[in-house]
């Protein structure tokens, strides 16, 4: 679902011009559609709201531990 949410932010920001930060994508059950928001939406049933810090995360990456 984060994946999902990154592809239509990434594509947004490819293709809108300089302008305020969004707040995140809401996306649709099926993740078929997909739509950023600048103000936290009033969500339908069928919809999930991502946040814009879950989207822009780097996932976290574990440092191999050496043995003295």
């Amino acid at each position: 679902m984060i994946a999902r949410a990154r592809e239509v932010y990434f594509s947004f920001l490819s293709n809108a011009a300089a302008g305020a930060d969004p707040c995140g994508v809401v996306l649709s059950a099926d993740l078929c559609e997909g739509r950023v928001v600048f103000d936290l939406p009033v969500l339908l049933p069928d919809e999930e709201f991502i946040a814009l810090d879950l989207i822009r995360r780097r996932p976290f990456k574990q440092r191999p531990r050496w043995k003295v």
